[in-house]
């Protein structure tokens, strides 16, 4: 299979952004928030809380999509590519044998198209409804036991073995989005690694996601490398300039208060401030705002623009620069987390002014 490691390509380095497949009705969805549901709902009816709150996020060039369009799923490959985006790593959602959001990625591995790299991140958590403010369960993230791996294994390979899969060195890339979770987490990657040899593969490129964890070490996990997630905690931070009385009769009798942060005041905190001995891989965040979800518990970075990010991103793949080639990886969160405005995708209000910052520094 090819290394796809973009080894003759003049970029700095292979940017791989997140991508949630969230964008098409389900069973699951309908039976939970509503005939129709998709990330969509909440994006849609968001609403400003305070003064110069940038909400509702709305599309522009992609539109309101549904993925289980060939259509959409096209567009948004071209348009990545177009702005140097070097592949587009998918949630991929795993209980016990039970798969969830499946549809857009089944389809691009039977399909064949579009012909974009990517790669998959094990979302391993339960789902609740904690972001409606309560906290029932949804879908329990389970771990049977090695039977269960073994078929977890089975699947992924046909993924591995697609011509489009990212890989370093020939290895295709897996993340995991919470590996402390896994019980036996090293006997899990070395069956994983066994398997993954005996159908002739290299081996694996295995990544860890941690999370504001900067002594988190990968290699005693069975891993080989990590990728910083920076994201605060919410901590009702909100300065005096935000407030307003009816804010502050909003959050009376809140658990968890909205959290506001100046995009360029946390900046410097959302990369890590130490050189691990390990390989790393910086996580950038452009921007952060999940009130469409989360409402008064949200956490939201404020006066986030791409002229900032810039500055962001510069840094990360400076970070890379001394890495092989093969491993000049910069991960991007996210390129359509929408609800949680958290994308690069073109909207109403900057266009594709974000992509342009991507394509500028890659080149750069």
């Amino acid at each position: 299979m090819p290394s796809n490691t973009s080894t003759d390509s003049p970029q700095r380095a292979r940017l791989i952004a997140f991508h949630l497949p969230q964008f098409h009705p389900t069973p699951e969805n309908d039976e939970w928030w509503g005939k129709g549901f998709t990330e969509w709902t909440n994006t849609a009816k968001a609403a400003p809380l305070f003064p110069g709150h940038y909400q509702p996020h709305i599309p522009a060039d992609l539109g309101f999509y549904d993925l289980r369009l060939p259509e959409a799923r096209h567009a948004q490959a071209e348009l990545a590519k177009e702005y140097g985006i070097g592949g587009f790593c998918y949630y991929h959602y795993w209980f016990g044998g039970r798969r969830i959001l499946e549809r857009p990625v089944n389809e691009i591995l039977l399909s064949s198209e579009p012909d974009f790299p990517f790669c998959l991140c094990w979302a391993n958590h339960s789902w609740n409804t904690v972001w409606q403010g309560t906290n029932s369960m949804l879908v329990e993230q389970v771990y049977p036991g090695m039977e269960d791996h073994a078929a977890h294994f089975d699947w992924l390979l046909k993924a591995f073995t697609d011509r489009r899969y990212l890989t370093v060195d020939g290895k295709p890339i897996f993340l995991i989005y919470k590996p402390d979770d896994i019980p036996e987490i090293v006997r899990i990657t070395d069956f994983w690694r066994e398997r993954a040899l005996q159908a002739g593969l290299p081996g694996l490129f295995l990544i860890g996601v941690s999370h504001r964890n900067e002594k988190w070490d990968p290699r005693t996990r069975g891993l080989d490398a990590s990728t910083m997630q920076a994201l605060p905690a919410r901590d009702g931070r909100i300065p005096r300039r935000y407030l307003s009385t009816k804010m502050k009769l909003a959050m009376q009798g809140n658990k968890h208060e909205l959290t506001i942060w100046d995009y360029q005041e946390i900046l410097p905190s959302l990369l890590r401030s130490n050189k691990p001995e390990w390989r790393d891989f910086p996580l950038v965040l452009p921007n952060w705002d999940n009130t469409p979800r989360m409402g008064m518990r949200g956490l939201v970075f404020h006066d986030a623009t791409p002229e900032l990010f810039r500055g962001h991103l510069r840094e990360a793949l400076d970070r890379v620069s001394p890495h092989p080639d093969s491993e000049k990886i910069v991960f991007l969160k996210a390129w359509n987390e929408w609800a949680e405005g958290n994308h690069v995708e073109p909207d109403q209000k900057w266009g594709r002014a974000w992509l342009e910052v991507i394509r500028d520094e890659l080149r750069a």
